[in-house]
């Protein structure tokens, strides 16, 4: 008899009792903190790297929205969101799932989902639905009704993001056909840049654009919201492995290289164009870097994140240039540009860099870079229409009920205290 394993049962019986129920404790474990992560990544992350780029009168406003739709996606999460994006649809299932889940139905102790509690899993997936409408609001920033922001969360949730998450990881059509979304280049980034685009050009522009220089009014805030974002992308990223083993490891190593290929290149790009490199453009050569290797990190080696990153950098650069100096499209902080385009490339690139000859870890059985890049390819158009068509019905839809712009006078004064009755600083 091996009595040491009988002492271990004695000692620790809920790791028994773990193992009886197929669940992995190292990867529950790693899950948790996963979870943990890619909150951290909505709050305080994104909440501080958008805060501090809007001026000092709007700063409240972007923590009010990011923090409201991290309570109300999660509360809508709950109720039939993480139902309609994983459970069965039955005859619907390529395009949606059922309610067969909704309020956590059979979502007990007990339940296991990819050798984890489903509880866990549930979490993590909620926070991919949180940061998704978050980033959204980068398209807005300092112009729309506080009101319109939680309307169009909700509305966007259920009919944008619930939808396109089921197609791709809940077994829906895309999943069918093979498409590689690791951790979220069409559910998340081309899916939030698209609708930041339609934002932008439906509410219009902020008063005094582009001619009225609008410069970030926190510097060390937005270097502080970065920094949270590149460490939080781990658990985004890392932890869409669903387990501690090497392809988490590899995600991870692979997803830091693009971080910091895609701020350098950025930074060389400045650099010769201006004279002068700036903070605010490495990080956001980072957040480039880190949103275009997304839909790769668990398909490639650091080589293919190294690739991807200076890739990032330099298209996203010029993406910025050409929305906002080209077009005059006021998209507040660069959502469609870094996310959108990123998401894009990306997804694209994936079908290219996961090849085994450039150093991938390959196809499906019988694959091939043609076939797969063909089946990425669908996957972007069909986000992107799916994406712009119904944000573009949501918010008019919103206008024509409650209205979507601030008055000029509120502008002015600031969403701060238009809306919230607060002021950032009081100094």
């Amino acid at each position: 008899m091996n009595y040491r394993l009988l002492l271990l049962v004695f000692l620790f019986p809920t790791l028994a009792w773990g193992a009886e129920e197929g669940v992995n404790l190292a990867n529950t474990a790693w899950m948790l903190t996963s979870t943990t992560l890619v909150l951290f990544m909505t709050l305080p992350g994104l909440a501080l790297f958008y805060g501090g780029i809007v001026r000092t009168k709007n700063v409240l406003s972007i923590f009010m929205q990011c923090f409201a739709i991290t309570c109300l996606v999660s509360v809508l999460w709950f109720a039939c969101v993480y139902s309609l994006a994983f459970a069965d649809g039955g005859a619907n299932q390529g395009w949606i799932g059922g309610l067969g889940k909704s309020f956590f139905l059979g979502v007990g102790v007990d339940a296991v989902s990819n050798g984890i509690p489903e509880t866990v899993f549930a979490a993590f997936q909620m926070t991919f639905a949180i940061i998704t409408p978050a980033l959204v609001i980068g398209g807005f920033a300092e112009r729309i009704k506080f009101s319109a922001v939680l309307w169009f969360s909700v509305l966007w949730l259920l009919l944008v993001y619930a939808p396109v998450c089921h197609w791709v990881w809940g077994g829906g059509w895309l999943a069918k056909m093979g498409f590689m979304d690791f951790a979220g280049g069409s559910v998340v980034h081309i899916n939030a840049g698209v609708a930041a685009l339609v934002a932008a050009l439906l509410i219009g522009k902020r008063r005094g654009f582009p001619t009225t220089l609008m410069m970030p009014h926190n510097m060390t805030m937005v270097f502080t919201g970065a920094a949270m974002l590149w460490v939080g992308w781990f658990g985004f990223n890392a932890g869409s492995a669903l387990a501690a083993n090497g392809s988490a490891g590899m995600a991870l190593v692979s997803t830091h290289m693009a971080a910091a290929a895609g701020s350098l290149a950025w930074m060389a790009l400045e650099w010769v164009r201006h004279g002068k490199p700036s903070l605010l453009g490495m990080v956001t050569g980072m957040v480039a870097g880190l949103g275009t290797v997304t839909p790769a990190s668990g398909y490639i080696t650091p080589v293919g994140g190294v690739i991807i990153g200076l890739l990032a950098g330099f298209v996203c650069y010029h993406a910025t240039q050409i929305v906002k100096r080209k077009f005059f499209i006021d998209d507040s902080l660069d959502v469609s540009p870094v996310h959108g385009v990123g998401g894009v490339l990306g997804t694209l690139l994936t079908g290219v860099l996961a090849a085994p000859a450039l150093g991938g870890l390959g196809y499906a059985p019988g694959g091939s870079m043609a076939a797969q890049i063909g089946v990425q390819a669908i996957g972007v158009v069909a986000t992107i229409v799916w994406s712009g068509g119904l944000t573009y019905l949501i918010f008019k839809g919103i206008d024509a009920v409650i209205g979507l712009r601030v008055s000029t006078e509120e502008e002015t004064d600031g969403l701060d205290l238009v809306f919230h009755d607060e002021k950032g600083y009081n100094l």
